[in-house]
Formats: C-alpha cells, sequence, structure tokens
C-alpha cells in the first residue's frame, strides 16, 4: 500500500526532501500560488501549522502555477513573498504541477486516492488533503475551504 512516506520532493532551497521524514506525523498538502484569491489562506494554514506543530502536524505547501498562471515567481520569490505577508514557516517547495501528464508522482498519488467535483482532478489552488499518523489520505478539502474550517480534522487525527 502507498503512503506519504513513499514520496519524494524537491524543496524550494533546491535539496530532495524524503517524505518519509513526516512518518507518524499528520500533515496538510496544499497546492499554493501568491496571485490567487484564496492566497490569503497562507495566513490560517501557518496558523494551523503553529498551533499543532508540537502535537505532530505540518503543513507541506506546494506552489503551482497551472491555475490562471496565479504562481508566476521561482522558488526563491514564492517563499520571499510567503514569509514577508505571511510568516510563513511551514516547508515550501518548488513549484509543481498537480494535474495532467507533467503532474508530481505525490499529487497523482493524492487524487487517485481522494478525488473531488472533477474525478481525479485538482480543481484550483489551495486544495488541501490531510494524511494521517499512517501515512494514508484520510480528507480532501476545496480550495473554499478556509483552513481553519479543517481543524476539528487535525485534532481528531492527531487523537488517532
Amino acid at each position: 500500500m502507498t503512503t506519504l512516506q513513499d514520496f519524494s520532493a524537491r524543496a524550494n532551497d533546491g535539496t530532495e526532501v524524503d517524505l518519509s521524514g513526516y512518518a507518524g506525523q499528520v500533515v496538510l498538502v496544499v497546492n499554493t500560488a501568491s496571485q490567487c484569491g484564496f492566497t490569503p489562506q497562507y495566513q490560517g494554514l501557518q496558523a494551523l501549522h503553529q498551533q499543532y506543530a508540537a502535537r505532530g502536524f505540518t503543513v507541506l505547501g506546494f506552489p503551482c502555477d497551472q491555475f490562471g498562471n496565479q504562481e508566476p515567481g521561482d522558488d526563491v520569490e514564492i517563499a520571499g513573498f510567503c514569509e514577508r505577508n505571511f510568516g510563513v514557516t511551514f516547508p515550501l517547495f518548488s513549484k509543481v504541477e498537480v494535474n495532467g501528464d507533467g503532474a508530481h508522482p505525490l499529487y497523482r498519488w493524492l487524487r487517485s486516492e481522494k478525488g473531488g467535483l472533477l474525478g481525479g482532478r485538482v480543481k484550483w489552488n489551495f486544495t488541501k488533503f490531510l494524511i494521517g499518523r499512517d501515512g494514508r489520505v484520510i480528507g480532501r478539502y476545496s480550495p473554499t475551504t478556509k483552513p481553519e474550517k479543517i481543524a476539528a480534522d487535525v485534532e481528531k487525527a492527531l487523537a488517532s
């Protein structure tokens, strides 16, 4: 059975990150964009990250430019924007594709585990996937779902 720990991804500093380092944690994977109507969700994502980090929770941000070219910057620009405007301290990765032939393997797996309104496709920026301590996807949330609305599910996942 495939889990989050079976994947790796390039961090925004260029290093390869083995996601097995998140084994035993609850993780929220989010495709992000800096010029989207949902960009203010960075604030809520950071709040969730800070509130639950000590209990074994983290947010993983994956910038994506597939939706309306709303993430045009490079990795350094994206990281600077997130830190400057939202105080983001959770891990950010290099820009990825989440749909289509070029989709990152992590996103191909996430989409196959929890389909959405468009079947297996990610609808837009700030689609969120909640992953339990066992590395399996336990929830998918639409771009319109604000991070604070996920807090109860994070609490439940942390308790199990």
